[in-house]
């Protein structure tokens, strides 16, 4: 995978290479794409916007690297 996965990753580019990353971000309760939240914005933007502190959001990209298998 070419991506490189931060804050600043735009979740539509993640979610169209990794489309495993829609469950995690689910479960996460960062987006439900499933649910029709918008793609749009980025990875740290979803998570502000759930009022995650910035220290778990850098444990939470971290646990996604490790969840997609690019570390």
């Amino acid at each position: 995978m070419a991506l490189h996965i931060s804050g600043e990753t735009i979740i539509e580019d993640l979610v169209v290479a990794c489309p495993d990353a829609i469950t995690f971000l689910m479960e996460k309760g960062i987006r439900c794409l499933r649910c029709g939240e918008p793609i749009w914005g980025t990875l740290g933007e979803a998570m502000e916007e759930k009022d995650i502190p910035e220290q778990r959001q850098a444990e939470i990209i971290q646990e996604l690297r490790q969840f997609l298998g690019v570390i």
